[in-house]
């Protein structure tokens, strides 16, 4: 019996579903997080054959206790994993120490977690990236807008998601982004006109892709998070041709085996000189976990598929159970509770309940990037996915107030009209 230690179980809280499916094909089926048992969902016990509470995942004493303990208990640890971005660089770290041979270690895993290091490897597949700088000093900063003009993008170099991401316009932003206090190194990009298209999939323990999709994002991910806008995206039914020869070949030259991947590019809205024609594609960076937020489940919608049972086969014994005939569109319409609509969550379900497949309150960690409030559902045509978010989007009309008429004096009682 093979033992699967999984990390941080509870979020996002689908992701009880990769111990469930260890479980359910006969592994030994191992969680380490933070919450009490007794605060669990009962879904998420029935998924585990034994779980270790931390006070802190951060604590790397605490977490390589924890999976010692599993070690000492049930044997050798075949696969240790989070599925999450911000524990990659930890999950390595208890790999090389407990000579887990499923997976990267510390030594190799830095090549998709920082966007510097990115670059180079989409380069090797022949992909075109913008041209960047890590951020040291303002007259640097200068020389490279000079050379690629404004707008910049800034972000952390190592950093998950869009969070602390702005774009550059002008020398008075340039001096104030080098006047704060920059707790990471920063990487500085020429800015490329167009939307984000995803490559995303799952390899096996070979590198070989065995399942692919795609996703579009019309909305800049930095826009939704600094600006607090609605977070749209859906998948495709087909991965287009040039974006499944591009995203294979920066797949293999990565080398990953057995990962989710979640690759993204720009699809050029405008020629761009140095980089492509307009509907080309150019390379953004990596993430080898899967897709943000309940995107997994999206997969599944799309497809009427299992990816968690799909990584599970895989991870176990390297089989692959993947069959679809990719029968929808999945959508993503993310709602900010600030702003006021016109539909209800009634008049939501009343018009298309039958193609609502979740609809969901986010937690705080991911409502920045992904809104408040979130409805994912599926349709035969993209035209039927662009009508329902317009339907969720409508917002109340605000008319103008009538300006009121003037007071007319009252007329005082008894008072004869002379």
């Amino acid at each position: 019996m093979k033992n699967f230690v999984f990390i941080s179980p509870n979020f996002p809280k689908t992701y009880y579903q990769f111990p469930k499916a260890w479980k359910a094909i006969g592994g030994t089926s191992l969680c380490i997080g933070e919450d009490p048992w007794d605060s669990l969902p009962q879904e998420l016990k029935d998924s585990m054959d034994e779980y270790y509470q931390v006070s802190s995942m951060m604590d790397y004493d605490q977490m390589y206790r924890a999976v010692a303990w599993f070690a000492h208990k049930h044997g050798k640890i075949d696969w240790l994993e989070s599925n999450n971005e911000f524990w990659l660089e930890q999950d390595a770290r208890l790999r090389t120490d407990f000579n887990i041979t499923t997976g990267d270690k510390s030594d190799s895993v830095m090549r998709y977690k920082t966007k510097s290091n990115m670059k180079a490897f989409y380069k090797k597949a022949g992909v075109p990236v913008a041209r960047y700088h890590l951020v040291s000093t303002l007259p640097e900063g200068k020389k490279f807008v000079e050379e690629v003009g404004y707008p910049v993008i800034v972000k952390p170099n190592d950093g998950v998601g869009a969070n602390a991401t702005w774009k550059i316009s002008n020398d008075t932003e340039l001096e104030g982004f080098y006047n704060q206090h920059l707790r990471t190194q920063y990487i500085m990009e020429e800015f490329v006109p167009g939307y984000i298209q995803s490559y995303d999939g799952i390899t096996d323990q070979n590198g070989n892709i065995i399942f692919q999709t795609s996703h579009i994002f019309p909305e800049p991910i930095m826009d939704v998070v600094n600006q607090k806008d609605e977070c749209f995206y859906y998948s495709v039914r087909e991965v287009p041709k040039d974006l499944e020869e591009m995203g294979s070949k920066v797949i293999h030259a990565f080398d990953i085996r057995g990962r989710f991947f979640h690759t993204e590019y720009f699809r050029l809205t405008e020629d761009k000189p140095g980089l492509g024609k307009k509907g080309g594609l150019v390379g953004l960076e990596v993430n080898m976990r899967p897709p943000g937020g309940y995107t997994p489940d999206m997969m599944n919608y799309a497809n009427d598929i299992n990816v968690y049972a799909i990584y599970a086969n895989m991870a176990m014994d390297n089989t692959n159970t993947y069959k679809s005939e990719r029968p929808y569109f999945c959508v993503y319409v993310g709602k900010r509770d600030y702003l006021h609509y016109e539909h209800s969550m009634a008049d939501i379900y009343r018009k298309y309940g039958q193609s609502i497949c979740m609809h969901e309150r986010m937690p705080g960690i991911l409502g920045s990037a992904m809104g408040d409030e979130a409805y994912i559902a599926r349709f035969r045509t993209e035209q039927e996915v662009l009508e329902f978010g317009n339907f969720v989007y409508e917002k109340k009309s605000e008319k103008p107030a009538e300006p009121a008429e003037p007071a007319k004096p009252a007329k005082a009682k008894g008072t004869k009209k002379k």
